[in-house]
């Protein structure tokens, strides 16, 4: 049953993140976003849109340590697995406010997840907190706006009808209908190959579950790289792992707090080197080339060596 309901649940959900990431960009640059807080917002939240709903109805279902294994996996697949693959295909440029602010605010949210796990368990209180702390980083975000003459060049290019707000709602509803299906048989799946090959249930969160729900990012990812839309690409990547950890482990915890066996491992501390691997990396000379991009997927071979 496991081998048919993970990969109908990872293509439910894969299926979803598209549709859902493409009508909320459509919907963002039409309301005048730039490029880089589309990026960091609506494509790297929608694109952790499966991650959320297969945290929750894994939590729902009792199964905790997936459901932080889940955040923690994906947060380590964006960094080690999916930017390193797309500096592959296209060396990454980023711009000196991003490596200012936003990367150190990863590494940040990184170090502050790690404190709150470090006694075993995510209560409601702790979840609020990390909601709260994900309104703040979005009232500092939006303030970001698009240029008149862009704003003009897209409005021109879709326009502002009623029939167009009214279409994009309607594939964003589908998205989600396909997220809620996909993560409920994704979840299930998991779980019952975990307990069938005697797997802690943290690690398939970490490894099956993680990478399942990593597909958008990664489609996103390699997209935006052959496009050279790095902008797009490093938001993707930076405010999923904010949106991972603030949105999905806060909603999370705040309808059901976590009781975690593992408490800090391997999987806490891989995750938050590839953090700080990634800012180093892109920090000298303001670029992810090839090379750096190799170290960063050998770490991750590495990490998930370490979780089993």
């Amino acid at each position: 049953m496991a081998a048919v309901l993970i990969p109908i649940g990872v293509l439910f959900l894969y299926l979803g993140g598209e549709l859902l990431v493409k009508n909320a960009s459509l919907l963002a640059r039409a309301l005048g976003l730039s490029p880089l807080a589309v990026g960091l917002t609506v494509v790297a939240f929608g694109t952790s849109s499966p991650e959320l709903a297969a945290s929750l109805a894994a939590a729902l279902r009792g199964a905790p340590e997936v459901a932080f294994g889940n955040v923690v996996g994906s947060n380590a697949a964006n960094l080690g697995l999916i930017l390193a693959l797309a500096a592959l295909v296209r060396p990454i440029r980023a711009q000196a406010r991003f490596l200012r602010r936003e990367l150190p605010f990863m590494v940040a949210v990184a170090g502050l997840l790690i404190a709150v796990a470090a006694d075993g368990r995510v209560a409601r209180l702790e979840g609020g907190f990390l909601l709260l702390l994900l309104f703040l980083y979005l009232f500092v975000l939006l303030r970001d706006r698009e240029v008149p003459e862009v704003e003009a060049e897209f409005a021109a290019e879709y326009g502002r009808a009623v029939r167009f707000f009214l279409r994009r709602f309607f594939f964003l509803a589908l998205g989600v209908l396909f997220l809620a299906l996909g993560s409920s048989a994704l979840v299930e799946g998991a779980v019952a190959l975990a307990r069938a090959l005697g797997v802690g249930e943290r690690a398939i969160g970490l490894t099956v579950v993680a990478l399942g729900t990593s597909l958008p990012e990664l489609a996103a990812a390699l997209v935006a790289a052959l496009r050279r839309e790095g902008d797009i690409l490093l938001g993707n990547v930076v405010g999923s792992n904010v949106f991972n950890v603030l949105g999905i482990l806060g909603t999370v915890a705040a309808v059901k707090p976590l009781s975690l066996a593992g408490g800090i491992g391997p999987d806490l501390l891989g995750m938050a080197g590839l953090s700080l691997l990634a800012w180093a990396f892109l920090w000298t000379g303001m670029r992810l080339g090839r090379r750096e991009a190799a170290v960063l997927l050998a770490f991750y071979l590495l990490y998930v060596g370490a979780v089993f």
